[in-house]
């Protein structure tokens, strides 16, 4: 009798161990991922700038609340960035009412960025599905404005910001058409990095985030959450002409657990191509 007992207080003991892992590497700070990228048309005499890429807050679940969120924007404040791109999901869960109070909640913390050129974004799967027009009121509320198929400029920058891909907004002709019409070092930022590969060749840089680099990776078999092609789950990829950066994500899906894919963002360095 004393061995089964003894076995099972064992496997509770490490199902335990597992789960406060997990849920302390959920709850970590973001690695401070770092790319220098060049851009071919950026603009003479412009000097390199600085840009923080943040994606999948999910404000709202219990690895993220409004104290760690505001901890994390002193984190990103501390890199002296001179651009924040957030690429949506900034609420979590398919909960509609409880997405819908997290969005409330979003507004003061992310007045708390400090950027030389501000804060842009664009909307992620859940934020279209669960809090639309709460997560746009809160933007707005932090005055940061909100690129759906849509393009702006920050400095020599030009950014067009895609609609979601997953529930269906996504407008890469429109973005690219709006684009046309300004001036700068063209980037796109979109929540999924599904489309990477099917953007034309004029494109350099794509930053997307959604896939959270997997939030479970297991020994042999690899990331549990497979939700973009294997080539563009996670990190920087390096195609003919074009760049594409995933960022890992700061909150999680579903269950509040990471393993082998901690919490991140990415500060990335934009300049210039070598003449």
């Amino acid at each position: 009798m004393r061995r089964p007992l003894k076995f099972l207080a064992w496997s509770v003991g490490l199902v335990a161990f597992l789960f406060a892992w997990g849920y302390l590497n959920a709850h970590a700070d973001p690695v401070v991922r770092r790319a220098e990228v060049a851009l071919p048309d950026w603009p003479a005499r412009e000097p390199p700038m600085r840009v923080v890429l943040l994606s999948d807050i999910h404000l709202g679940n219990s690895a993220m609340d409004a104290r760690r969120l505001g901890r994390i924007i002193g984190q990103v404040n501390a890199l002296k960035p001179d651009l924040v791109l957030i690429a949506g999901d900034f609420v979590a869960g398919s909960d509609h009412a409880a997405a819908r109070v997290s969005a409330t909640q979003l507004m003061q913390p992310l007045r708390g960025l400090r950027a030389r050129l501000g804060t842009v974004a664009t909307l992620g799967n859940h934020d279209e599905r669960d809090a639309p027009d709460e997560v746009r009121l809160a933007l707005a509320g932090a005055g940061i404005p909100l690129l759906e198929n849509s393009a702006t400029t920050r400095g020599p920058l030009l950014i067009g910001g895609l609609g979601d891909y997953l529930t269906g907004h996504q407008r890469i002709g429109t973005t690219l058409r709006a684009m046309q019409l300004l001036q700068g070092a063209g980037v796109i930022m979109g929540h999924s990095p599904t489309t990477a590969p099917h953007m034309p060749q004029r494109v350099a840089l794509v930053l997307a985030g959604h896939t959270h680099c997997g939030q479970i990776v297991l020994p042999f078999y690899g990331p549990v959450l497979k939700v973009a092609p294997p080539r563009y789950m996670c990190g920087m990829v390096r195609d003919p002409g074009r760049t594409t950066i995933v960022s890992g994500g700061l909150g999680t899906s579903n269950l509040p657990l990471r393993y082998g894919a901690p919490p991140d963002l990415w500060l990335i360095t934009l300049g210039p191509a070598a003449r």
